[in-house]
């Protein structure tokens, strides 16, 4: 008998979440209604009883707040339209940076640290300049950065902090969720991520913004009246989540602990399962932060002269999905035409070029963990270049 194929991941959704579901699809009201609230209120309990909005998309949310931190392009200020940037990361999802140009400001990128592969904070302060107005920092694989350099680089300067949490909910900085302190705060429910509503993300607020100017941007700028009048005074898009995706976030919510106990469980047996002689060929490992981490991949990097295309072919032949989480985003082609080239940050280039991400979930077993371990033993040998 063929051994099934097991995938870099697999969301996991109860029976009694698929029923939930069922019964959105057969009350009638199907797009954003009391199943949003609800969701909204039992994330916001979670992050410690700040103001939650949920939304579409990761990216929608990232996008919002850079609107509600009023940063962008502006023709009101001396010497005519005058863009603001934003510091982030070029080792994240190109959303990060994408958003950040969809508002009309720049991105401004640092390096990473190589041990974190997050943003370098020893290099953050000398990227700042009079036109900063936020930094977007990216937790990559749920490992958090820093929040107490981060914050207090962000409060010297007086700059806005946009988390870019897509992959970390459920990770922790100082015993904390991430979430339940901070500036803005950005979560994806991609169907890769920990929790998952299909597509969808969700965006914690700070106390100095109204959410009533959340949701007119969330959707398509509308003030609603008691009288059932309404007016659009500003632009907005159309960024709301259904009712359907939030029954599913609600099912969710319930395993969130237990999903992050179990990845952190699958990363451990990955430390251990890894044959040292594969490590010795140069094969490194992530960092193995184990109480603040959610795990939500696990990406050690390949040796430097290991062909990539030729190790995921290797692994899928022996019936094991790989990722790539991500190329340095720069040397895109939308970036590289804005004037960013090869070079420019190299350990982002160092690790965007050797990434691979391995599977990891929570109905995965440690066989599981074991065969991945058994088929890299088996595949990388002959995929370095002599």
């Amino acid at each position: 008998m063929n051994t099934p194929f097991l995938p870099f991941t697999r969301p996991s959704i109860d029976e009694d979440t698929i029923a939930d579901v069922a019964n959105v699809l057969r009350s009638g009201w199907i797009t954003s209604g009391p199943k949003v609230q609800a969701f909204e209120a039992v994330l916001s309990h979670y992050c410690g009883g700040r103001a939650v909005r949920v939304f579409s998309s990761g990216t929608a949310t990232l996008e919002v707040a850079l609107r509600l931190a009023k940063v962008g392009a502006h023709d009101d200020r001396p010497g005519g339209v005058q863009q603001d940037t934003v510091i982030t990361t070029p080792l994240t999802w190109v959303a990060t940076a994408n958003v950040i140009l969809a508002v009309g400001a720049t991105p401004v990128f640092v390096d990473i640290d190589p041990v974190t592969r997050n943003l370098d904070l020893d290099q953050l302060e000398a990227a700042i300049t009079a036109e900063t107005k936020a930094i977007i920092p990216v937790d990559l694989a749920g490992l958090p950065v820093d929040r107490d350099r981060l914050y207090a680089i962000a409060r010297k300067h007086g700059l806005r902090v946009i988390e870019d949490a897509a992959q970390s909910l459920g990770a922790s900085w100082n015993g904390r969720p991430i979430g339940s302190t901070g500036d803005f705060v950005s979560f994806s429910f991609h169907a890769n991520k920990n929790l998952t509503t299909g597509e969808g993300g969700a965006l914690v607020l700070p106390a100095d913004v109204d959410p009533a100017l959340c949701e007119r941007l969330r959707l398509q700028g509308v003030k609603r009246f008691p009288d059932g009048g309404m007016d659009v005074d500003m632009l907005g898009g159309k960024a709301n989540l259904t009712d359907i995706a939030a029954a599913i976030g609600l099912g969710q919510m319930k395993h969130l602990t237990a999903f992050t106990e179990r990845r952190r469980a699958l990363a451990r047996r990955y430390f251990e399962q890894i044959d040292p002689s594969i490590v010795a060929m140069g094969l490194e490992l992530p960092p193995a932060d184990f109480e603040n981490a959610n795990w939500h991949m696990f990406q050690p990097l390949l040796p430097d002269n290991a062909k990539r295309g030729v190790f995921i072919a290797a692994m899928k032949a022996r019936g094991i999905g790989v990722g790539v989480h991500y190329p340095a985003l720069h040397l895109f082609s939308l970036y590289r035409k804005l004037g960013w080239q090869e070079g420019d940050f190299p350990e982002a280039e160092r690790v965007g070029r050797r990434t691979i991400t391995l599977p990891l979930f929570p109905a995965m077993s440690e066989a599981d963990v074991d065969r991945v371990c058994a088929a890299i033993k088996d595949s990388l040998p002959d995929c370095i270049e002599r």
